[in-house]
């Protein structure tokens, strides 16, 4: 590690201890040229893939991009945004264990849907309209259709 004072190449670990939890290693540094001391942190770094979109283009993935999709489909939805960011998070993990460089948004959009019909139904469905771009409202009343419970029809008319 250079010393950030003079720069000079060789450094000595005085003191390592865990910070964050756990999440990463505190290490104190004395230079052995200006014999200042310094403080570094070493985290690890998980490289998320590349998205390949529909048209080819690539995209670096961006956490905050997915979290707005999925808040918007649940806009005005009762679902927590830890939830949410708990569900960003088995999305992540996923990802990171298909250990891949690039990925499919396609397979992202799956993923997604997933995670958003386990949270919620109507967000399932906003984000099902778009992401599919349905044509017609068949295809719409088809996305509805497998979220509907088993035994549930349509509602019944008032008596008048």
């Amino acid at each position: 590690m250079k010393c950030p004072f003079c720069q000079h190449p060789d450094t000595q670990v005085i003191d390592s201890r865990a910070s964050d939890e756990g999440a990463s290693i505190r290490r104190r540094r004395r230079c052995f040229a200006c014999d200042k001391r310094f403080t570094t942190y070493e985290r690890v770094e998980l490289a998320m893939p590349s998205i390949v979109k529909r048209g080819g283009s690539r995209a670096e993935y961006d956490r905050e991009k997915l979290r707005g999709s999925m808040m918007l489909a649940l806009r005005k939805r009762p679902v927590p945004r830890e939830a949410v960011d708990d569900a960003i998070g088995r999305i992540e993990d996923k990802l990171l264990s298909l250990a891949q460089r690039e990925i499919k948004s396609e397979k992202l959009g799956e993923l997604v849907m997933r995670e958003l019909k386990r949270l919620d139904k109507v967000g399932y469905i906003r984000f099902a309209s778009v992401y599919r771009s349905f044509e017609d409202v068949d295809e719409f009343a088809e996305v509805v259709k497998e979220v509907r419970p088993a035994g549930k029809g349509a509602r019944r008319k008032r008596a008048a």
